[in-house]
C-alpha cells in the first residue's frame, strides 16, 4: 500500500500485528535488511523508514486517533512496568475492554523506549505521544510506582483481576 500512496491503509495494516510502530521503525537495528533476499537483484524492503514514515504521515493527517472503546468487561488489570511489554501488554487488554493500570517504578512511563533508547534514535517526544493516546484510550499509568517499596505487590494481587509483570 504504502508503494502506491495508500497511507491510511499502508497504516491500518501496520497497525494490525504492531502496537507501536513508531518505535520499532526507529530502535531496531534492522538486521532483516541486510538478510533480505530482495538484495540478489536489487535493494532490500526498507522496513525500519516504511515503518516510521507510515505512522509519522499518520499522526500527521489524523488517521491515527484515540480508540473509543464502546463495551469495558469491569475487570480490573495490572501491568508492573511501562516498557514496551507492559505498553503493549496494557493496550491490547484495554482493546479488549479491560480497564488497565500500568505502575512505573520511574519517575515517567516508557522504561527503554524513554530511558534505554538514545534522544537521537528515539525523540521521548514520539513515547510521550503514544502515552497520551494510551491515556485517552482510558488506559491508567501511575509512575514513581516501585514493588516492593510503596507498592505491596499482595495489595496489588487483592485488588486487581489479573496482574501481568512485564520487568
Amino acid at each position: 500500500f504504502l508503494y502506491r500512496g495508500e497511507w491510511k491503509k499502508a497504516n491500518e495494516v501496520l497497525h494490525s500485528t504492531n502496537n507501536f510502530p513508531e518505535f520499532t521503525g526507529r530502535g531496531c537495528p534492522a538486521p532483516c535488511e541486510d538478510a533480505c533476499v530482495l538484495t540478489i537483484d536489487s535493494s532490500p524492503v526498507t522496513i525500519r523508514e516504511n515503518e516510521a514514515a507510515i505512522t509519522e504521515m499518520a499522526f500527521r493527517e489524523g488517521y491515527i486517533q484515540p480508540r473509543v472503546i464502546p463495551l469495558r468487561t469491569g475487570k480490573r488489570v495490572a501491568v508492573i512496568g511501562s516498557g514496551p511489554a507492559g505498553l503493549a501488554c496494557a493496550d491490547l487488554l484495554n482493546r479488549e475492554g479491560h480497564q488497565v493500570s500500568v505502575f512505573e517504578k520511574e519517575d515517567a512511563a516508557g522504561g527503554l523506549l524513554r530511558y534505554g533508547i538514545p534522544d537521537f534514535k528515539l525523540n521521548k517526544k514520539v513515547v510521550d505521544r503514544r502515552l497520551d493516546l494510551l491515556m485517552a484510550e482510558g488506559l491508567e499509568i501511575l509512575t514513581g510506582m516501585e514493588v516492593g517499596k510503596n507498592l505491596d505487590i499482595n495489595d496489588i494481587v487483592e485488588e486487581y483481576d489479573a496482574v501481568c509483570i512485564a520487568i
